[in-house]
């Protein structure tokens, strides 16, 4: 990511903010990340951090529902928002001129949603549904980020599912709404990042746009941000699940990795891992299970729970998928893999074989770059997870910093710790449960 001014400041009511100019852009775009994800929904509520995301776009205070869509759209923009283990974001991206029409939509369904029972009720089942759609009725649906969390983890916030169970969403009520946004949705618990082109109005300008939008939402308590932490496993964990429209086998292992917040690099040294045993032909899992071995038809590793890296505070997690025929032992396939990891926690990796991923690294995240919408959620997320927004524009030099030796601990540190493992099963049974979990 090119160099980028920060500018932060905090409003009379808690709310932090980031504007960060980039006049080379014609478009400006404008974010709310809410410090509240799947971990922090209440026992019971299962999905509701999610469903609650859903309820933010059916009105506010001064508009009517499908209003919000109708004046971004009606701008040239896009919008979009998604629930996240550790935050929930909203965003839009507009012609730089519509800066403050979009300020004002976000600032007015921050300060005043519309809950009612009819929204509620409709948006329950539209949650339902995407659960069909996404889960239930598609092979390999959750796999593995619903599934797997609870074989590798113990507690409530972090092995439960953040999709939902239909009886858990069924039950949700108004006064569920009504406590969940005044408890999370307060304005000390929130940033606003404005990014691209901000015009006349400039730094200044648009600082003076946010606190006219945004200062006059009532200050509310903060809620304490709780630890997740929970003891790394042992020993392995395995468990195996049906699912009726899977065509084979597969499975899935998880590992914890280090906190990003006080081991960047060698949390960061784990994402190349992964790029090292998977991302390309030429890629240590690639070669061994797919080309040599023929073990599995796919076979990918990721450092993150939800597909990518820095998208969460600790604990996270290391995954290893696999989609292999009937025919083969899920063990032989553990047994490759766990070669392949002790290779590299022996001698790590070729300097060639870094070099071709780190190159990889590099051309992915400026791709990601051109695109203003990619840079503000990046560096919005990073400032709510890890308070320094700075890090999206460290990564590409944080990563080819990275030498064969942080590669091969990473490998180590995998081998060292017990993992889970999870094993799914086809299976033809059409009178399996349709519920969520």
């Amino acid at each position: 990511m090119s160099e980028l001014q920060i500018h932060r400041t905090v409003l009379g009511n808690g709310l932090r903010v980031l504007v960060v100019p980039d006049p080379a852009t014609p478009v400006v775009g404008v974010s709310v990340h809410v410090d509240v994800g799947f971990r922090s929904e209440p026992e019971g509520r299962t999905g509701f951090a999610h469903l609650f995301e859903h309820l933010m776009f059916q009105g506010s205070e001064s508009l009517e529902k499908l209003a919000h869509f109708r004046q971004v759209q009606g701008a040239g923009g896009v919008f979009n928002g998604s629930t996240h283990q550790d935050y929930t974001d909203y965003f839009e991206v507009l012609p730089g001129a519509a800066l403050e029409r979009a300020l004002f939509l976000e600032a007015d369904r921050l300060r005043a949603p519309m809950l009612t029972e009819e929204n509620l009720r409709n948006q329950v089942d539209v949650v339902k549904e995407e659960i069909r759609l996404n889960v239930l009725n598609r092979p390999y649906g959750g796999f593995p980020w619903i599934l797997l969390p609870p074989v590798l983890y113990d507690t409530f916030p972090n092995a439960h599912n953040g999709y939902g169970d239909f009886s858990e969403l069924e039950q949700a009520t108004l006064d569920d709404a009504a406590s969940f946004f005044d408890t999370f949705y307060a304005p000390g618990n929130a940033l606003v990042t404005v990014h691209g082109d901000l015009g006349e109005h400039g730094v200044d300008g648009t600082l003076a746009l946010i606190e006219k939008h945004f200062g006059d939402i009532p200050a509310r308590p903060t809620p304490p941000r709780p630890s997740f932490a929970e003891p790394v496993a042992g020993a392995e964990r395995r468990q195996a699940v049906a699912d009726a429209h899977a065509p084979l086998p597969a499975l899935a292992v998880g590992y914890r990795v280090p906190d990003p917040t006080t081991e960047l690099d060698a949390y960061l040294a784990h994402a190349l891992l992964a790029s090292v045993l998977s991302d390309g032909e030429a890629a240590r899992l690639q070669r061994r299970l797919v080309h040599t071995d023929g073990l599995v038809t796919d076979v990918s590793a990721s450092n993150g729970l939800m597909g990518g890296p820095l998208d969460a505070r600790d604990p996270d997690t290391f995954t290893i998928t696999a989609v292999h025929p009937a025919d083969v032992d899920p063990d032989r396939v553990l047994g490759a893999v766990d070669e392949e990891l002790d290779k590299l926690a022996a001698a790590g990796p070729s300097a060639e074989e870094l070099a071709r991923q780190s190159a990889r690294w590099a051309a992915a995240l400026h791709h990601e770059d051109d695109r203003v919408m990619y840079r503000m959620l990046g560096l919005g997320a990073r400032e709510l997870l890890y308070g320094r927004a700075e890090i999206a524009t460290e990564l590409p030099a944080r990563i080819a910093a990275i030498t064969p030796d942080g590669v091969r601990a990473a490998a180590a540190a995998l081998r060292s710790q017990g993992r889970a493992v999870l094993l799914v099963e086809p299976t033809a049974d059409p009178t399996a449960e349709e519920t969520a979990e």
